[in-house]
């Protein structure tokens, strides 16, 4: 995989070969990039299901602040953290090996790293069958919409296979929906009465938070 734009450009990124992650392609990359380019200067970031961090290290070359990523595969985790110091990005991101699904999405003392402008979700395939209310990925999207984690108006960026019709909750409206071979990417805002969102505390388990290591 290659970075699209920015000052990292050209700039190839280590992968992980086979399932374990599906890089996002070039193409669909572009388009996206193309429509919220005006968003990622000096924007926190997060990627979540992060895998080798194609989204948040794209957003990162074109002028965001600084990028979360969450990703419990070991072997991504791995490759994220060295596509960071290969770039020398460590001092600008959190690369955090943590079970999505039981995560706060709220890092503790490592940094100024919240509330969030971006954040890319880009669950496995199968994962993102379930997105309807009441399940954990669900849920998800529910801690991400708290005024300390995400901003007002704070950009949802969500990636499912093209058959896939996902529910969001009621905190986050859908401004646009594009396909791109056999997938389907959401651009979803926050909205400015969301409110509190109570969903319950997590626990962070199986948490592995390494910041510039």
């Amino acid at each position: 995989m290659r970075i699209i734009a920015g000052k990292f450009r050209h700039r190839k990124l280590l992968t992980s070969p086979g399932q374990t992650t599906r890089p996002i392609i070039d193409r669909a990359k572009v388009r996206l990039f193309d429509l919220i380019r005006h968003e990622l200067p000096g924007a926190r970031v997060l990627d979540v299901f992060a895998g080798t961090g194609t989204l948040g290290i794209e957003s990162l070359s074109r002028g965001a602040k600084s990028a979360v990523f969450c990703e419990a595969d070991h072997r991504a985790h791995e490759l994220l953290r060295k596509n960071a110091e290969i770039l020398k990005v460590t001092d600008d991101v959190l690369c955090w090996r943590v079970d999505v699904l039981r995560c706060s999405f709220r890092p503790k003392g490592t940094g100024d790293w919240t509330p969030y402008r971006a954040v890319f979700f880009d669950p496995p395939y199968k994962m993102a069958d379930d997105l309807k209310p009441g399940t954990p990925i669900f849920r998800c999207l529910e801690r991400l919409a708290r005024p300390d984690t995400t901003t007002d108006n704070a950009l949802l960026v969500i990636r499912t296979p093209l058959q896939c019709e996902p529910a969001f909750p009621p905190a986050w409206s859908t401004e646009m929906v594009f396909e791109v071979a056999s997938m389907r990417i959401f651009l979803l805002r926050k909205n400015a009465d969301a409110g509190p969102v109570e969903t319950g505390e997590v626990a962070d388990e199986e948490s592995d938070e390494v910041a510039g290591d």
